[in-house]
């Protein structure tokens, strides 16, 4: 059952330090009618989607599993790809779900204001909960499928993995017997100029860029929010610790994405 976010308490701004900070983010957000949104690891966290080089992220913890996100270590290395596809089975994807501010971003849709939204994450959250999958980015790709890296095969991602854990431990292609990776880009490969071009397209329409849960260092995507500033919009980033961007933005809001995110998205003056 989809949630009613108007109804939901939490989307009304807290009481505490941050309600100026909060009320003025949802005047942006109000006044503004094409807003595009850039997400990172930050919106995922309390998903217990760990990120990947804060203090408990995944590559802080396991340096060697970055190795497996560099393509010329997958591609060249099976113990690389055997130790890939043990995490992949275990990987808290999968019992995860969208939480409130997965969801306020999809108020943000049902208010008809939401002109793109660009996701790092290759978790799948956004599509889980419910935003329009035509109106959503994956710059890095998605971890939910499988693909080929020398044919065009592509499915869902449970059907290698139904092969992994009936023994097979580096499932080839099924149909050209090549390698198989998530569809995910890793270090290495080339982001979709597809992909590049409709999030540049975005920054440089948006009366109002919205950075949400990113430190703004991964780049060439990052380059969008100082982009949206040069053409004239207003730039809000939320996240729980500084950004290399925050001297750009008209507001930053600091706290807990899945707490704040839905005060700035569904709170209206007349509600206050």
């Amino acid at each position: 059952m989809e949630k009613n976010l108007d109804d939901n308490p939490s989307s009304q701004p807290d009481s505490g330090p941050h309600r100026q900070q909060l009320i003025e983010a949802a005047d942006l957000v109000n006044a503004a009618s094409r807003v595009v949104v850039l997400t990172g690891a930050g919106i995922s966290t309390d998903s217990r989607i760990p990120d990947y080089r804060g203090p408990n992220g995944v590559w802080t913890k396991n340096p060697k599993a970055e190795k497996a996100a560099t393509i010329k270590h997958y591609v060249s290395d099976p113990e690389v790809r055997r130790t890939a596809w043990r995490v992949r089975l275990d990987s808290p994807v999968w019992s995860a779900d969208p939480n409130p501010g997965h969801h306020a971003l999809l108020g943000l849709e049902r208010r008809r204001k939401l002109q793109l939204l660009i996701t790092q994450n290759v978790d799948g959250l956004h599509h889980a909960a419910g935003s329009d999958p035509d109106k959503i980015v994956e710059v890095h790709g998605t971890v939910r499928e499988v693909q080929c890296l020398s044919c065009h095969y592509r499915a869902d991602m449970q059907i290698a993995l139904d092969r992994v854990r009936a023994g097979e431990e580096d499932p080839p292609c099924p149909e050209c017997a090549g390698i198989l990776k998530s569809a995910t880009i890793s270090f290495g490969q080339s982001l979709v100029q597809e992909d590049l071009d409709r999030a540049r397209q975005a920054a440089e329409s948006c009366d109002l860029m919205l950075a949400v849960g990113t430190t703004l260092g991964v780049f060439p995507i990052a380059n969008v929010v100082p982009l949206a500033k040069r053409q004239g919009a207003a730039v809000v980033i939320v996240n729980g610790s500084p950004t290399e961007m925050d001297d750009l933005a008209d507001l930053v809001v600091r706290g807990s994405i899945s707490e704040v995110l839905p005060s700035m998205i569904t709170h209206r003056r007349d509600e206050q």
